[in-house]
């Protein structure tokens, strides 16, 4: 135990001994600067200056134009075209399934499979999309009243807080 702790008291003596950093002049040998450091202060120095320009360099990164560089990562406008490309090809394809119901249907007419008289593009139009009931969202009575009791209810949880205070 004893090796152990004059070990550490050594350690501790050379981290905390105090050492002077002195800049001088070549030709005059004069003093232009002194300061007196430990080597724990250099420690915790050069570790504060690495976190602070890590947390820079992210900052930077992050918040900045500069992230469209990183791969996989693309940019706000690529974004918004995609989108838009997207809706595109959905209406596209949607039309085109139209395009191929209308198409068979024409071809029964002409193998003759299909009366002309029963024919109907219309009809054929209709079946090809497919039907979307609007959908009512406006609340009910009950999750009306269920809206005012909470707003009651922190209305008062809120006048509670505030008396406490």
């Amino acid at each position: 135990m004893s090796k152990k702790r004059q070990k550490r008291k050594k350690i501790k003596e050379k981290l905390f001994n105090k050492r002077r950093l002195i800049i001088l002049n070549e030709d005059t040998f004069e003093e232009t600067f002194s300061l007196k450091l430990t080597l724990m202060n250099v420690f915790v120095v050069a570790t504060l200056g690495a976190i602070i320009i890590t947390f820079v360099t992210t900052f930077i990164i992050a918040f900045t134009p500069l992230r469209e560089f990183i791969p996989g990562y693309s940019s706000s406008k690529l974004k918004k075209e995609a989108m838009e490309l997207a809706l595109k090809s959905d209406s596209l394809s949607k039309a085109l399934k139209r395009n191929e119901a209308y198409i068979k249907s024409i071809q029964k007419v002409l193998t003759g499979e299909l009366e002309y008289a029963k024919f109907n593009k219309d009809s054929i139009l209709e079946a090809a999309d497919e039907i979307s009931t609007p959908v009512d969202l406006s609340p009910s009575k009950q999750e009306l009243e269920l809206r005012e009791q909470v707003a009651k209810e922190e209305k008062n949880s809120l006048s509670k807080k505030s008396k406490k205070e």
